[in-house]
């Protein structure tokens, strides 16, 4: 039964080989690898992106009705602008998210007009999602910042906007009691627990544990190239995983793949991870704008995981791929402050009214 390829597709076979092509109209593109496959489905989403940029995104709304100096012309070019185009896939497409949403709000209103009152108001809406709030203002900064360049105006209206204070602490890390209730609710051998051994023993983003296959492990460490940021990451695999891991078939390219048998996408994994969690009972009692647990979470719970095992930053960082060393030094600092609260508890000593002065702090 032949498999029906992804919208656009095009097959060819040329001296007994097989190519694809993302293919709409005059604008074709090579897809590498398997139709599916992680690399494919990246480098589709890649040519969808260069195909509006071409011009396919301005057939959509209007080629011929764009008004000059709007904020539907400045996002067309902000699109076909290389400093876009030369984002990760993963990157265009969560950028691409906000900026629609902008386009679809302002579209033929004059970008010089654009005020700072008006971003504040844009914010405003989003006040019970702090994060949400400041992307837009990070997404319009950069839209800013595009229209100078361009000419459509001579200052940046966001300079004059302060983000959101956001009084979380964001996702929320999974402490260890809630990791123990997830593996109770999710037996051996069974696809969540699978995807919740690959994330809490490699600390890696859902974006990179979706493409982890038996090809990224070499004598016992697993190396990936990290799909946000570039870096590459080898990380020594724990027993457990390694355990999970032998016994996976080699039939896919992914350890983990959907009911289908497709590779999951980073959104399709997401809400996936997120009913194994309510399934688990592990999702009641959420506040408005609460993030919950999550599989981001998972990965600062094995920074925090680190950290408590003696870790240095720069041990963290080598498992986690993070750049930014102010993040990690988040869980080294907490780990510090418990240590001392108990050294501090452990000098008063027992004797009750006092210090026990016969103890060495």
């Amino acid at each position: 039964m032949k498999v029906k390829l992804p919208t656009y597709t095009q097959e060819v076979c040329k001296r007994g080989r097989i190519y694809y092509y993302y293919r709409r109209g005059k604008f074709r593109m090579r897809l590498p690898g398997r139709p599916f496959s992680t690399e494919f489905m990246d480098a589709h989403s890649a040519a969808e992106v260069a195909f509006r940029a071409q011009g396919g995104l301005e057939t959509d709304i209007g080629a011929n009705r764009l008004k000059p100096g709007s904020f539907n012309a400045l996002v067309m070019s902000y699109y076909r602008s290389a400093e876009f185009l030369n984002l990760k896939p993963i990157s265009q497409r969560t950028n691409r998210n906000v900026i629609e949403k902008i386009r679809l709000l302002l579209g033929d209103a004059q970008v010089s007009s654009f005020l700072p009152r008006h971003l504040e108001r844009m914010m405003a809406e989003k006040a019970d999602t702090p994060d949400a709030a400041n992307r837009i203002r990070r997404m319009m900064k950069i839209l800013m910042r595009h229209a100078i360049r361009l000419g459509y105006r001579n200052d940046d209206p966001t300079a004059r906007v302060p983000k959101l204070k956001n009084r979380s602490d964001g996702y929320k890390t999974w402490s260890e009691d809630e990791i123990e209730q997830f593996y109770a609710a999710h037996g051996e051998g069974t696809r969540a627990r699978l995807a919740f051994d690959l994330m809490l023993y490699t600390g890696q983003r859902r974006s990179d544990v979706i493409r982890m296959g038996h090809q990224h492990i070499r004598n016992g460490t697993l190396a990936i190239r990290q799909s946000k940021t570039g870096t590459v990451v080898e990380i020594p695999i724990h027993p457990r995983l390694k355990t999970v891991l032998d016994s996976l078939s080699r039939d896919n390219l992914t350890f983990l793949v959907t009911d289908q048998g497709k590779p999951f996408s980073p959104a399709g994994f997401g809400n996936w991870i997120g009913d194994c969690v309510r399934k688990a009972g592990l999702r009641q009692g959420l506040a408005k704008g609460e993030k919950g647990l999550s599989s981001h979470g998972l990965r600062k719970a094995i920074c925090r995981r680190l950290a408590d095992a003696g870790c240095d930053a720069l041990q963290i960082m080598a498992i986690t791929g993070h750049r930014d060393i102010k993040q990690i030094m988040v869980y080294i600092e907490a780990r510090d402050r418990s240590r001392a609260a108990e050294a501090a508890i452990r000098a008063i000593g027992e004797r009750p009214g006092g210090t026990n002065r016969d103890q060495t702090v």
